[in-house]
C-alpha cells in the first residue's frame, strides 16, 4: 500500500511497490494486490480494513515525514488503538543524523522519533523516518518511509530477515522467454497445447510490451533445484515452436543482446536517426561498457544533415521524401562509412501527432541495417502516438540488427 496524494495525482511515479513485488517473490511471498491511498486518515483506515482481511502480510510505504501532511503513523495508532510514544534509540539517531550534518534539529525532526506504543522500531540507517512492524492476530503489518533508497534498505536490512523467520514461505521461481516479431494472440494460439499441459505448480503469463512478447513462468515448490530444472525442460520443450522469434531470457534486453553479439564478432555500430531522435543511441549507451561496440550517432533530423553529414542525394529527397527506403538506405550507409563502423543502423519516419499525409499517414517509418555484405530496410505501420513510435522503432531497429548480425555471422 503507497500512502500520499502526490502519487494520486501523478505528480511521482510509485517504483516502491514494483520493487518490492519483486523482492518478496524471490524470497517466497507472492504479492495480490496494490493499493495507492491518499492522505486521508478515514481512506487509510478503510484500505488497512479491507487489506487485512484478505492477506496475512502488509507493507506500506510513505506518509512517515515529518510535516503535518505525514499521517500515516497517527492513523496506525487509531488503527491499532494505540498513542505515540518517543522511541529512545530513534532519538538517538535522528540527533546523530543532524549532528553529522551540523544542522540543528527542530521539534518537527524529534517527533520523528515518536512511534506507535505497540509497533517494533525498525532503524532506517540513510534517514529520519524509522521503519514500524506491528503485529496482529498471525499478521504482519509493515509500514516504511515512501524515499526509494530509505525503503530498500530497511526492507533489504530489517524486514525480509525477520519475514522468513515469521513466515516459512514456498520457493517462487520466474523463467522469461522475450519474444519479438509475433503478436499476443497468435503467439497464444501458437503455444496453447504447451500452455495447456503445464504442470499445477507453474502458472505462465504474457506480458506485451512495444514490439515484443513476454513469456514469464512462475513455479512454486519447496525444492530450488527441481523447480530450476523443470523450468528449464519447459523452456527447451517449447522452444522448437518459437524459437525464431525468441530474442533472449529473463532480463535481456533488444540492446543488451545486440551489444553481446557485437562484442563476440569483434564488430561496431553506428547510428543515423531523424524521427527517433537519438533514442536508440541512448538505449544502446545505457549499457555498461558500449564504448567497446558503439561508436557514435548522427542525429540528422534535418534535410539538411541527411544530405550534407551522411550523404543522402538531394534527388532521393525530392523524388521519395525524407520518410523513404532509399533515404534510409543511405542514411545508413552514410553513418557507418562516416564512423569507419561495422554496422550502420538508420530511421526516418513519422512519429507524430502530425506531419503525416494520405500517402505517408502518422505511423510510417522506414529502418535500415546496413552490414559488410548488403544494405536491409523495413518499412513499419505503427500508431498515431509519437512516444509510442519512438519506442517501437526502437525495438525494431535493435531486432533488425541482430538479425542482421546473425546473418553475416552465418555466411
Amino acid at each position: 500500500m503507497t500512502i500520499g496524494d502526490e502519487i494520486l495525482f501523478g505528480q511521482i511515479t510509485d517504483t516502491n511497490t514494483q520493487w518490492i513485488g519483486t523482492e518478496l517473490t524471490n524470497v517466497g511471498i507472492r504479492a495480490t494486490r496494490k493499493t495507492s491511498v491518499g492522505d486521508n486518515a478515514e481512506d487509510i483506515l478503510a484500505a488497512l480494513g479491507e487489506a487485512l482481511a484478505r492477506v496475512d502480510l502488509l507493507i506500506i510505504t510513505g506518509g512517515l515525514g515529518p510535516t503535518k501532511d505525514d499521517i500515516t503513523k497517527h492513523t496506525l495508532c487509531k488503527f491499532f488503538d494505540t498513542e505515540l510514544e518517543i522511541n529512545e534509540d530513534a532519538l538517538q539517531l535522528i540527533s546523530d543524523f543532524f549532528n553529522r550534518r551540523g544542522r540543528p534539529m527542530t521539534e518537527l525532526n524529534r517527533q520523528q522519533a515518536a512511534l506507535p506504543k505497540n509497533c517494533t522500531y525498525l532503524q532506517n540507517d540513510w534517514g529520519t523516518a524509522p521503519g514500524m512492524w506491528f503485529e496482529i492476530d498471525g499478521k504482519i503489518v509493515v509500514s516504511l518511509p515512501g524515499v526509494p533508497f530509505e525503503m530498500k534498505n530497511l526492507m533489504t536490512q530489517r524486514v525480509l530477515p525477520r519475514l522468513l523467520t515469521f513466515f516459512k514461505p514456498p520457493i517462487i521461481r520466474h523463467k522469461v522467454i522475450r519474444t519479438i516479431g509475433i503478436g499476443e494472440s497468435t503467439l497464444a494460439e501458437m503455444i496453447e497445447f504447451w500452455e495447456d499441459s503445464l504442470p499445477q505448480h507453474i502458472r505462465l503469463a504474457y506480458l506485451p510490451h512495444f514490439g515484443q512478447v513476454r513469456l514469464r513462468l512462475t513455479a512454486t515448490g519447496d525444492d530450488e533445484n527441481q523447480l530450476a530444472s523443470e523450468l528449464a525442460y519447459e523452456t527447451e520443450r517449447i522452444m522448437p515452436v518459437i524459437k525464431k522469434w525468441v530474442y533472449g531470457y529473463d532480463h535481456d534486453e533488444m540492446e543488451t543482446v545486440v551489444g553481446k553479439l557485437l562484442m563476440t564478432q569483434h564488430a561496431t555500430l553506428s547510428t543515423a536517426e531523424s524521427c527517433t531522435g537519438g533514442f536508440v543511441a541512448h538505449k544502446l549507451t545505457s549499457i555498461p561498457g558500449a564504448s567497446r561496440y558503439f561508436t557514435g550517432s548522427v542525429v540528422a533530423y534535418d534535410n539538411d544533415v541527411k544530405m550534407n553529414t551522411l550523404g543522402v542525394p538531394m534527388a532521393d529527397l525530392l523524388d521519395y521524401g525524407a520518410v523513404s527506403e532509399q533515404t534510409v538506405s543511405t542514411m545508413a550507409e552514410g553513418v557507418r562509412k562516416l564512423m569507419h563502423t561495422t554496422y550502420g543502423i538508420a530511421t526516418s519516419g513519422v512519429a507524430g501527432p502530425d506531419g503525416g499525409s494520405p500517402e505517408k499517414p502518422v505511423g510510417t517509418i522506414w529502418i535500415a541495417c546496413a552490414s559488410p555484405s548488403r544494405t536491409t530496410t523495413r518499412m513499419l505501420t505503427l500508431t498515431k502516438h509519437r512516444a509510442v513510435n519512438i519506442e517501437l522503432t526502437a525495438t525494431y531497429v535493435l531486432d533488425l540488427l541482430m538479425k542482421c548480425i546473425l546473418e553475416e555471422v552465418a555466411q
